[in-house]
């Protein structure tokens, strides 16, 4: 299953991908950073600009339980929230 959301905020994502293990951001080769999540089991592009992409989960559910997770905890990664 393949979703998108949007956090309608800029995210310091090489903060995040320094933090984080589990983000993988390298902006030369890829302007995205991977998010690898394991419980719920995920895997999420995220754009500085706030926009991600899901995939790897097997039902609608693990998609809400993947973003909820991240999102908490991109929380403390935002630069500016959209107005």
């Amino acid at each position: 299953m393949v979703a998108s959301a949007d956090l309608h905020a800029s995210i310091d994502l090489y903060n995040l991908s320094r933090d984080m293990r589990s983000v993988d951001y390298e902006p030369d080769q890829f302007p995205g950073a991977i998010f690898r999540s394991e419980n719920p089991k995920g895997v999420l592009i995220i754009f500085k600009n706030g926009k991600m992409i899901c995939t790897k989960t097997k039902t609608e559910a693990d998609v809400k339980r993947v973003l909820e997770h991240v999102a908490q905890i991109m929380s403390k990664y935002v630069v500016e929230v959209e107005k």
